[in-house]
């Protein structure tokens, strides 16, 4: 239980004593703020009495005081709509960080996919690079036995002319060699 206190206060050139829970300043305060409305409109009109300084005082106060109360009210109203969606927000962001969980899930399984993808096309432009290499080697070995070929032939032309005249060296000397005979 909260210890109460005694306040001396002036108001209006009056002393009063205030008891009360809250703290010697803001007793003070509340003392003096009434103490000001009173004396602002006992300034403006010299003809007012104490009461009725006090009570147009206290007609300001409650003046300003329903005017706070309907503010408040307001700002409550306001404020309710947020808080009942509050529970509604709470859900739909609990529902994106479990679908943000899976998509960086998936996303996690894409780029090691990737990665797996990746070494194995390096694997393939390899493999790929090395039977360029040897398609290239075979080239140049069938470019050379085209070389040879050509040769080859060139030369088994040669060969059957020469075989050609051979013959024909042959078939005059077997006419001869058959005329001579045949002459004994």
């Amino acid at each position: 239980m909260t210890e109460k206190r005694r306040v001396d206060v002036t108001i209006d050139g009056r002393s009063f004593t205030i008891v009360g829970t809250e703290t010697e300043e803001y007793i003070k305060s509340l003392a003096n703020y009434v103490d000001k409305k009173i004396k602002n409109l006992s300034s403006k009109n010299d003809k007012l009495s104490q009461t009725m300084s006090a009570t147009l005082a206290a007609l300001h106060i409650a003046d300003e005081l329903h005017r706070a109360n309907n503010k408040y009210n307001k700002l409550e109203e306001m404020a309710k709509d947020p808080l009942e969606k509050y529970d509604e927000v709470c859900e739909k962001l609990n529902d994106s960080t479990v679908k943000i969980e899976s998509l960086e899930k998936v996303c996690s399984e894409y780029q090691e996919t990737i990665l797996q993808l990746t070494s194995e096309k390096e694997s393939l432009l390899k493999r790929l690079e090395e039977h360029e290499k040897t398609i290239r080697n075979k080239d140049k070995i069938i470019e050379e036995s085209k070389k040879e070929i050509k040769s080859l032939q060139k030369k088994n032309l040669e060969t059957q002319v020469e075989l050609v005249e051979t013959k024909k060296e042959l078939a005059e000397y077997l006419k001869l060699l058959d005329t001579e005979t045949s002459s004994y």
